[in-house]
């Protein structure tokens, strides 16, 4: 079981230390747990969480080694760093900044090819399942992906994230059922977890953990989340 968290656009390097500090000396066994701050704190993470089993994540990365890309990080940069692994094609990156099926294509590969661990992000718009077109979204989204032993998929239902809305726990079941049949690798669910629910959700068979958005940002609720994936 796998449990991520999803800071966005949070956390700089002094909270980003106070949160690692904390997480430390949190008995976390049983569950994998993973961090994702922004770029600028990742080294921070990096340092305060060494020695422990707790890996660190980036939200983003570029498919080439280098090059003419501003505001870009190749996977290269990030492994020097000491990075653990990368979020690729999380719904805001395709929504706000043309992220496309192809782009993050390219980005899970570089990412893959040069050892990082990546969280692919694949879900539908709440138009395209009102329209029933959820299993067509999902089916096209990974076409692009090959299975790989790095390669973990992260099922988010854009309606869910951040709106409070939460997918019930057979339609994500369901979900998860649909994607594991295109592609073998493990699914977690994102989109509105919370301690209140993770358990139920995580409890489901085809759940393989959580990628953990606003909750992940306090220390107690994040805490709960990964007891709950332990539990379950």
């Amino acid at each position: 079981m796998l449990i991520a968290g999803n800071w966005k656009m949070y956390k700089g390097p002094a909270e980003t230390a106070e949160f690692c500090l904390g997480l430390r000396e949190q008995e976390l066994n049983g569950v994998d747990v993973v961090v994702c701050p922004p770029f600028v704190s990742l080294a921070v993470a990096v340092q305060l969480l060494a020695g422990t089993e707790i890996a660190v994540a980036a939200q983003n990365v570029h498919w080439e080694r280098e090059g003419a890309y501003t505001g870009e990080v190749s996977a290269e940069m990030l492994r020097e760093l000491g990075v653990y692994g990368t979020i690729v094609g999380h719904s805001e990156r395709r929504q706000y900044f043309g992220e496309t099926d192809e782009t993050v294509a390219k980005r899970v590969h570089a990412a893959l090819e040069t050892g990082l661990f990546v969280i692919a992000c694949i879900g539908e718009t709440e138009e395209e399942r009102e329209r029933n077109e959820t299993e067509d979204v999902l089916r096209r989204q990974l076409s692009v992906l090959e299975p790989d032993d790095n390669l973990v998929l992260a099922y988010e239902p854009v309606w869910a994230i951040g709106t409070g809305k939460t997918a019930t726990p057979e339609l994500v079941q369901e979900a998860h059922a649909f994607i594991k049949a295109q592609l073998d690798a493990p699914v977690l669910y994102g989109g509105s977890v919370k301690p209140e629910n993770a358990a139920e959700l995580l409890e489901q068979g085809h759940v393989d953990g959580a990628l953990v958005g606003g909750a992940s940002l306090d220390l107690e609720s994040f805490t709960a989340i990964c007891l709950a994936a332990i539990h379950s």
